[in-house]
């Protein structure tokens, strides 16, 4: 059994440290040397939690957005018939994130996107998964806000959620390379704020 616990505990190491060094240096920056020394885990190991790198970063993606779905959802479960002030303090909330870190990283989903996605099915793939996945916890929140009358109708939450993930992936692009939250607040006010909402 304590056996089996320190393989939990040793696979969610490499994990979160899968996280940490894709988000600064990317796939192909970052050498399986440098996992396995940062958690001390021995490369047999590795092989057998994984079996590859390319699988190890498939799961560190789904790693990844685990979270974010989970405190979407929380912040919706608790929103007490407001569904669209739950998706705004979330947004809020990422953004004053950002800011604090100084635009570090941004999404680990678009800055694999670009230079994975041609070359590894198997992470494209956990992209794609990922992707929708955010998606449909928009559309669920989005579909709640629509319920109660603050969002818009004539558009499907499933249309609005397909837009909002792809135009904040571009807006967090936007943030890297213009070191600013601009992006991200001007996507955040025109579309939750303005385009999206109930006239």
């Amino acid at each position: 059994m304590e056996q089996i616990k320190q393989k939990q505990i040793n696979r969610e190491n490499l994990l979160n440290q899968g996280v940490a060094l894709l988000m600064q240096q990317g796939y192909h920056g970052t050498g399986l040397k440098e996992i396995l020394d940062a958690v001390q885990i021995p490369k047999g190991s590795f092989y057998n939690y994984f079996g590859s790198k390319e699988n190890f970063a498939a799961e560190v993606i789904i790693h990844y957005i685990t979270p974010y779905l989970t405190q979407l959802r929380n912040y919706l479960a608790e929103s007490e018939g407001n569904a669209l002030a739950a998706l705004e303090r979330y947004l809020q909330e990422a953004i004053a994130e950002l800011e604090h870190t100084e635009f570090k990283g941004g999404c680990l989903l678009g800055n694999l996107s670009g230079e994975v996605c041609e070359t590894s099915d198997v992470c494209r793939i956990a992209l794609q998964t990922a992707l929708n996945r955010y998606r449909d916890v928009w559309e669920m929140g989005l579909g709640r806000a629509q319920s109660e009358g603050t969002i818009r109708t004539d558009k499907t939450a499933r249309e609005l959620a397909d837009l909002w993930v792809n135009a904040w992936q571009g807006a967090l692009l936007r943030m890297k390379i213009e070191q600013s939250t601009a992006p991200l607040t001007q996507c955040y006010q025109e579309l939750l704020g303005d385009f999206f909402k109930a006239r």
